[in-house]
């Protein structure tokens, strides 16, 4: 199984277009918004969640770029974690595909309902909360309640999933994990024998948004990586979804020190596993 990282910050990506702060003022490599790409096979790919910055992250990677007939396109579906802004806009970029499956949870397609009317006029997209992904095995675990501001509130969850990707030709196991509100029941076991664990960076610290004016870390539904790094047991551990304000992202911080202390990594954009 390839795993490509095409975009590894959280939300507005880094720098961040409305934000002055340190992080996004010190002049460090960009990053852009959260989104996977997978593939068994190295000719069909799979995004997991769909940022607004898709245009660019497919330009920018030559397995996903079209050809060779002058619109065929190596994409073959997307997986959603959740119904964030940030995870599922750019399905609006991608209307022009001719249309592809997409898997998220029930309450998630709901939410999604006045998005699935704009990409459904142009033909061949198709909504399920059943998984199928040929080549590979994908199991489903709800991580969390927290329901997207702009979503109503009648829809039951769970609104957040993690994937645990598993290649039967190689034995090698993707666990995604961007959104985290706690270490919910059976993760320990949902990780197990991974190979990779993309895992929810998005936050250090509780009150890492206060310098900001934001709200605390966990009414936001991100566990900060101060409370994971304790559970990091020396398997292949990598946090993205990694916030503009988060100080892991200045190579020189005490804070991206600890997290390699841990054994864990911070892979940039475009950083490619082979599972």
């Amino acid at each position: 199984m390839k795993v490509i990282l095409l975009g590894t910050a959280a939300g507005g990506g880094c720098p961040q277009w409305n934000c002055a702060c340190r992080l996004c003022t010190s002049g460090l490599v960009p990053r852009s918004q959260d989104c996977v790409a997978i593939s068994a096979d190295g000719a069909g790919w799979y995004l997991l969640n769909c940022s607004p910055d898709i245009r660019a992250q497919i330009l920018g990677t030559p397995e996903l770029r079209a050809g060779p007939g002058p619109r065929e396109i190596p994409l073959r579906g997307v997986l959603l974690t959740d119904a964030e802004l940030d995870h599922a806009l750019g399905l609006l970029m991608l209307r022009e595909s001719g249309g592809l499956p997409v898997w998220a949870p029930s309450a998630v397609l709901a939410a999604l309902s006045p998005f699935r009317a704009i990409v459904d006029g142009y033909g061949g997209w198709t909504w399920s909360s059943l998984v199928d992904v040929p080549g590979l095995r994908v199991e489903v675990l709800p991580v969390s309640d927290k329901r997207p501001k702009y979503a109503s509130a009648g829809s039951g969850g769970p609104w957040v999933v993690a994937y645990r990707i598993s290649d039967p030709a190689t034995g090698g196991v993707l666990v995604y994990a961007p959104c985290l509100r706690s270490w919910p029941a059976g993760f320990d076991a949902f990780v197990a024998d991974a190979s990779l664990v993309l895992l929810d960076g998005t936050f250090y610290a509780p009150d890492e948004m206060a310098g900001v004016g934001g709200p605390d870390q966990l009414a936001m539904g991100h566990l900060p990586i101060t409370a994971t790094l304790p559970r990091i047991d020396g398997r292949r551990w990598a946090f993205t979804h990694v916030n503009n304000t988060n100080p892991v992202l200045d190579p020189a911080s005490a804070e991206h020190a600890a997290v390699l202390a841990a054994a864990a990594s911070l892979p940039s954009d475009g950083t490619t596993y082979v599972l």
